[in-house]
């Protein structure tokens, strides 16, 4: 017997370790079932489980469990990252808290301190997706950094090396003065905040009186100037174009030059050149042949190559510095407060300084091209399309991919230096010795790869390859990834790239990408904030399957998820209505027989519900094909709440607790609206034959919905359907229900059925009629498919719309009654007797006036041009959605009051 209440806590461990034990979550490479594949997006080893991977993960999990249930070989590939900055970090601080430096250990001892650190604290996350309930191939795991990977990485650096797609390069990187390596776009956090702007005046050699301004919010960087630009058709510097101007403080002479970059309807119209320490100035240089000059070392301190009194002071130093010389000079011609984005490194929150260095480079504007065209012709799909555009913008507009990383953790680039700085490439130091020749003494490279660079063989080096196995002619392309939008540039087009160059197909078929998750008003989760919803704390609260759902049912394409614990208590009443359903049918010896037919069921509600059951199928398997998550759970969800409890349950309780059959062939009701004395007496064989039916088909339905179910919520649905010596639901095979299940006559009269139900019932709601009042139902105008269905459910209805009888009418309307019709059929309730229907006028008008000045405040902020432009996007949607709702609950409260008034 079924425990009185759900208790996720109890049956999750137990069921995750018996699916585990039992071998439910692995491919087999020798099975000749069609394989499906998903690479998971591999979580940083120093993570933990935040909300975002909860719906990445659950989206993954649903999609691979129904492929399996399907009967496709599904390999799911798990693993994880190595994150090079992230991990170095969090072993260092540990080293500092121990009075010790990476450096005072020496390379080889810090990476065997990290390799420990990962063995006993990395891989958390690992753990926490199993309470999730996910089931990827665990026995796959697979490490960036462990050895098969790690010799794809090198593999992959040689070739491109040898093609010419990879090369070393002088170029601007984002520099971190605190973690003194460059980092990657995607660890840069750009944050608006006030600034100051500077204009300064540059003196133009050989006239006397005449400068040129130009504006900066870091005059320490004038200091690396090497150029003025205007624009070529600016007419106030046409004829400086050509000349100098005299650098303040440094003395050197710069030119003036010509280039679009200049932009005359920005201040003064001419800004000053510092090619190594401003990227769009980099181009500027590059395209006007100007010398680079880097003033800062690798601390963010300024270098050699400013005058001496400068020399070893910090950014913030110099620039105080300079400002009060310049002022000194009469050169400061005005100081303005505006707002700008700073970047700042997301690891060690400093402000990056981009920096002009020798890095390593991938020419990603050459590989780019095939990904492009690859989603163009439609090879690889994005869901929802839009995202295309973010994908196509990033590839068009590509620059070199700046790989090299000055770090320990990592993959160290295989690259050698002999003594005169000549470069060998190779897989290994030996290889490199032999192309060297034995009398030159080898250097490696100390940089190690960006982690992003490993991240892109993701889809075919975790399958074994570079090595000749069957995994990757199996399982590679894969069928689906699914990720967040921001990764589709540093991640989703790399792996595109490479897997095409190098595998020479794309690495998967569909892209879905899943939108953020944020907190109940739309706001973005931070620490900060308060705001964060902690997933583990989420499943000890409400269960795992609430929280799977409650994802799954959110994830619409393209919207946001406004999370709430509302929505969490919500899904876990639907576990709790599920496990009370199961319960019910338990009780009743609600069962399916051996060898049920539910082609051969006989009753019309039985029919309805096997018909009804094989819609919800059909939705599922359309929406999921689709990658639509949200309409899977609502079509799911919608059957087993609605169409399931709340009506065929309670239609078909007659049947099973007293005998009153609902089918075709039930006998007319008496003069008084109830059973003849007959039925009322005496169960015929064919009532007990039906009431039989009724049993089975509700216990098959049941078991159906365990089924279906399963993919979404996993734990409750196995407890519920275990069974001795039956299979495990998570093995079982998806149903496939035939077009001998669709009953649409069947459907007609029980939808006319719960339509009919529903108005009396919405009725009652509007009138504030008190649930527990019988009333009276007149009928009028009723054709004979109503007048039949009156007859065949007179006994249902009556109980479950609260009625006392149905009578027909003829004449006119009794006062006091309220009209609504179903199809063409007029449906009358004299309710003058049950409520006081000028209370009932007053409080609607009063609630309708309360309403229409909601409205109108919200009106007049929606009009308010400082509101929309100030208030942030969630904030404007909520006020949106709170006027079309107020709009809606007007229009039904003025449909009643209506009503009444002409009662």
């Amino acid at each position: 017997m079924l425990d009185k209440t759900f208790d996720p806590k109890k049956i999750e461990e137990k069921h995750y370790k018996d699916w585990e034990s039992a071998g439910a979550f692995a491919c087999d490479p020798a099975s000749d079932k069609q394989p499906f594949t998903v690479m998971m997006p591999p979580p940083n080893v120093t993570g933990s489980l935040h909300i975002g991977h909860a719906l990445n993960h659950t989206l993954q999990d649903i999609l691979v469990r129904y492929q399996r249930m399907k009967g496709r070989d599904a390999l799911w590939q798990p693993g994880m990252d190595h994150a090079g900055i992230a991990t170095q970090m969090v072993v260092e601080r540990e080293l500092g808290k121990e009075g010790k430096s990476r450096r005072d250990m020496g390379r080889k001892d810090f990476l065997k301190r990290v390799w420990e650190w990962k063995e006993e604290s990395g891989g958390t996350i690992v753990e926490q997706l199993r309470r999730l309930g996910t089931t990827p191939d665990w026995a796959r795991e697979r490490f960036t950094m462990d050895e098969g990977l790690s010799k794809a990485v090198i593999k992959v650096f040689v070739r491109l090396h040898k093609e010419g797609l990879i090369y070393r390069d002088k170029r601007l990187v984002n520099w971190d003065p605190k973690l003194q390596t460059a980092v990657s776009d995607l660890e840069v956090e750009q944050k608006d905040q006030k600034s100051k702007m500077w204009h300064i005046r540059y003196p133009v050699e050989g006239e006397t009186a005449e400068h040129i301004t130009v504006a900066t919010t870091r005059p320490e960087t004038m200091l690396g100037d090497t150029a003025v630009a205007v624009h070529p058709d600016d007419e106030r510097y046409k004829d400086m174009i050509g000349k100098s101007v005299a650098l303040p403080i440094a003395g050197r002479l710069i030119p003036i030059v010509a280039d679009e970059h200049a932009d005359p309807e920005q201040g003064s119209g001419a800004v000053k050149i510092t090619p190594a320490h401003d990227f769009n100035d980099f181009e500027v240089g590059k395209r006007n042949d100007l010398p680079m000059i880097n003033i800062f070392d690798t601390q963010a301190k300024l270098n050699e190559n400013v005058p001496k009194e400068y020399q070893g002071l910090t950014r913030e130093e110099a620039r105080k510095k300079i400002l009060a010389e310049l002022e000194d000079m009469d050169l400061l011609e005005e100081v303005e407060t505006i707002k700008n984005a700073v970047p700042y490194s997301q690891r060690s929150a400093v402000v990056i300084e981009p920096y002009l260095t020798d890095q390593w480079y991938v020419d990603t504007p050459t590989l780019a091209k095939p990904a492009l065209e690859a989603v163009r012709s439609g090879k690889t799909n994005f869901y929802p399309k839009q995202y295309e555009n973010m994908y196509f913008d990033w590839l068009e507009n590509q620059l070199p991919w700046c790989i090299s990383r000055q770090l320990w953790w990592g993959h160290q680039i295989p690259v050698w230096y002999d003594e005169d700085q000549n470069v060998y490439v190779a897989e290994s130091e030996e290889e490199a010795q032999v192309e060297a020749g034995a009398d030159k003494k080898l250097t490696r490279d100390e940089d190690v790869l960006d982690t992003w660079f490993s991240s892109a063989l993701w889809p075919f080096s975790t399958l074994g390859w570079p090595e000749d196995v069957p995994e990757v002619g199996r399982y590679y392309p894969g069928d689906v990834l699914v990720t967040g939008f921001d990764i589709i540039t540093f991640w989703v087009s790399r792996m595109m790239m490479m897997s095409l160059h190098l595998m020479d197909e794309v690495p998967f078929k569909d892209v879905y990408i899943h939108a953020l998750v944020r907190d109940a008003s739309g706001q973005k989760m931070s620490k900060s904030k308060g705001n964060v919803m902690d997933p583990l704390e989420l499943i000890d609260e409400y269960g795992a399957d609430a929280l799977r759902f409650t994802m799954c049912a959110m994830a619409a394409q393209g919207r946001d998820i406004k999370l709430s614990e509302d929505r969490l208590k919500g899904y876990r009443n639907f576990a709790t209505k599920l496990w009370n359903a199961a319960r019910y049918c338990e009780m009743n010896e609600c069962k399916a027989a051996e060898g049920f037919d539910p082609g051969a069921v006989e009753g019309t509600l039985n029919k309805w519900i096997i018909s009804s059951l094989r819609d919800c199928n059909a939705t599922i398997e359309e929406a999921l094909g689709n990658y639509q998550f949200n309409l899977a759970a609502a079509a799911i969800y919608q059957f087993v709440w609605g169409t399931f409890c709340d009506w065929y349950l309670e239609f078909t309780k007659p049947v099973i607790s007293s005998g009153v059959i609902l089918s075709d062939s039930e006998e007319s009701p008496d003069s008084q609206g109830g059973p003849s004395t007959s039925r009322a007496n005496a169960r015929s064989a064919q009532d007990d034959s039906l009431a039989d039916e009724t049993r089975a088909t509700t216990g098959w339905v049941l078991e159906q919905i365990f089924v279906l179910l399963n993919p979404f919520m996993p734990f409750i649905t196995e407890e519920l359907a275990a069974k001795p010596k039956v299979e495990k639901l998570i093995v079982s095979a998806w149903p496939e229900y035939g077009p001998e299940l669709e009953q649409a006559n069947a459907a007609v009269k029980i939808e006319w059925l719960i339509r009919f139900i529903s108005e009396i019932r919405s009725v009652r709601a509007d009138m504030n009629v008190p649930a527990a009042a019988k009333i009276k139902l007149l009928v009028k105008d009723a054709c004979a498919h109503t007048q039949e269905g009156l007859k065949a459910y007179d006994a249902i209805i009556k109980q479950m719309a609260r009625l006392e009888s149905i009578e027909m009418l003829d004449g006119d309307v009794p006062k006091g009654s309220i009209q609504t019709l179903v199809d063409q059929t007029m449906l009358i309730l004299p309710i003058a007797d049950i409520i006081d229907l000028d209370k009932e006028r007053a409080r609607l008008s009063k609630e309708i006036d309360k309403l229409m000045d909601d409205i109108k405040k919200t009106e007049q902020k929606l009009g308010n041009k400082q509101f929309i432009d100030n208030a942030p996007d969630e904030v404007v949607d909520e006020h949106k959605n709170r006027k079309q709702e107020a709009e809606k609950t007007l229009g039904k409260l003025s449909q009643a009051l209506k009503q009444l008034e002409a009662a």
